[in-house]
């Protein structure tokens, strides 16, 4: 289909002056077609839109949410090559990489389809009436959660599909029964306009409200904080920058009515590498984290940029083997011109810390937004003294922390900010000293992993995509994973309500997963 370059505004496509265009990742030279740029009154309208359909649409039956996500899902598969080709085009990334995002994008929305029919996210509790208890009767009370309302959602740079348009915060919002309406981030605005013409398609074919879609587009903050400071907008699901996510927290807290936001900030994702595992397989070792690394870039909000180990033999070879298979690493094509220019500078600053060794580097870069990566290293001691060292590099570059001892690694990790994971890396004679990290690392992060690299977020019900601050803004949540529809959700109990009144998942025998007198029953 031929890009149009317009907005979405109650499922409706809508031209504005045309503002801006999207820049090719690989050599940064603007792309046709322009795009409209979206004004204020564009961003109230969508809102209004939004608030006009809350109703509606949350009061339709959970089977119809979930025909609704699945008919998305299908819609962007129907898109076909066009929606990959559009996207390596705007960011950059591989053909394999985009197609296996697509399948993320499509499969999280069938996730919340298959959450909707379960129906456990309600969290029913009844508690049946004793009238004859003494001294006070005991009334009817049941409980379920409920939408929160309008909800706006950010598109994200790194993830042109799975955290953009119709990503997992979007889906999650829609399962929850919140229309969303979407900020598409200007990196990628092609690409936006390809997945909401799909939920547009869907929403057309499923009978949807209108206004449970929405996208505006533009490259000025303006729009953003508009969207966030409506007051029929009652919660943000945003991924970026530590900047820009406590921008928008403070706005939505200084609100009369202040909202929750989502926001997925910063991490560095520490890596411990235990001694009897570094022993065992310390080339291994060096050549997998190489890989992390420089996976997509390091472009990855799990890109593993700390590594910690106590010194040794084996953490020498250990650092010949990550600094050859560095040696050996392409330089690769970034998101945009700003984010290769950002990795720039913070490399060069951490290289000019005289603290700092720096051990590799990658292939020299030959384009104009190419980066190699960096790997650098420094004693336990020295970061203990200044651990500002440990602030994230948007890329292809890692810092590794020697410790002289095991009390010097656990003074390390208590100078750590929150993070979205942490791994350990240990053989069966580690078992003691993982154990006596763990407490520490359950602080410390919302995904400790055994044995891998942190590159790589599963899609499932068991997932935690999420952490203590500044990893994200709100560690009680997580952004992947069923789990996140509790982010759009609240609790609503009804006393003494006649059954004509209670809603259907609320009745006895509606067949919910619900703890009834305390106890749990499906």
């Amino acid at each position: 289909m031929a890009l149009t370059g317009e907005l979405f505004i109650a499922s409706k496509r809508v031209a504005r002056d045309a503002g801006f265009r999207a820049v090719a990742a690989a050599t940064g030279s603007e792309i046709e077609p322009s795009f409209s740029t979206a004004t204020l009154e564009d961003v109230d309208a969508a809102c209004a839109a939004a608030e006009a359909a809350f109703l509606p649409y949350s009061s339709l039956s959970r089977e119809e949410r979930a025909k609704f996500l699945e008919a998305i899902a299908e819609e962007i598969e129907a898109l076909g090559d066009e929606l990959i080709e559009r996207a390596m085009q705007e960011s950059g990334l591989p053909q394999a990489r985009l197609q296996g995002e697509r399948g993320r994008t499509a499969g999280q929305l069938r996730l919340f389809a298959k959450e909707l029919r379960l129906g456990d996210y309600l969290r029913v509790r009844i508690d049946h009436a004793i009238p004859d208890r003494a001294p006070l009767p005991k009334p009817d009370l049941r409980l379920r959660m409920v939408p929160l309302g309008p909800v706006a959602v950010f598109g994200a740079s790194n993830f042109p599909l799975a955290f953009s348009t119709a990503g997992g915060d979007t889906a999650s919002a829609l399962a929850a029964g919140c229309p969303v309406v979407v900020k598409g981030h200007p990196a990628h605005p092609g690409t936006a306009e390809l997945v909401a013409s799909a939920i547009q398609r869907a929403v057309e074919k499923t009978g949807m409200p209108a206004g449970v879609f929405s996208m505006v587009a533009g490259t000025a903050n303006e729009l953003g904080e508009a969207l966030v400071r409506d007051p029929r907008i009652t919660a943000v699901g945003f991924t970026g920058s530590r900047g820009g996510g406590l921008a928008l927290v403070r706005i939505a807290q200084s609100r009369p009515v202040p909202i929750p936001v989502y926001a997925e900030m910063s991490s560095i994702n520490p890596v411990f590498l235990l001694p009897a595992a570094l022993e065992a397989r310390a080339e291994a070792l060096g050549k997998g984290y190489v890989a992390s690394v420089t996976m997509g870039a390091g472009q990855f909000c799990t890109n593993p940029g700390l590594v910690l180990a106590l010194e040794g033999p084996a953490l020498e070879r250990f650092l010949a083997a990550a600094s050859e298979a560095m040696l050996g690493a392409p330089a690769q094509v970034m998101l945009t011109p700003n984010i290769h220019k950002a990795y720039e500078s913070g490399v060069s600053k951490l290289a000019g810390v005289p603290t700092v060794e720096q051990i590799a580097q990658g292939v020299e870069p030959q384009g104009p937004t190419c980066a190699r990566g960096a790997l650098f290293t420094m004693k336990g001691a020295d970061f203990i003294a200044d651990p500002s060292h440990a602030e994230e590099i948007f890329g292809a570059t890692s810092l590794l922390v020697r410790c002289a001892s095991v009390d010097e690694l656990k003074k390390v990790i208590s100078l750590l900010e929150g993070q979205l994971t942490t791994t350990l890396h240990m053989d069966d004679a580690d078992v003691a000293i993982a154990q006596e990290l763990l407490p520490s690392l359950e602080r410390l992060a919302g995904r400790i992993l055994a044995n891998g690299w942190p590159t790589g977020v599963e899609v499932t019900d068991a997932m935690v995509h999420g952490g203590p601050f500044p990893s994200t803004s709100d560690g009680r949540s997580t952004s992947v994973g069923t789990l996140a529809i509790g982010r759009y959700l609240r609790p609503v109990s009804y006393q003494d309500l006649p059954e004509a009144l209670l809603p259907a998942d609320l009745r006895d025998g509606a067949g919910v997963p619900a703890r009834v007198d305390g106890k749990p029953t499906v």
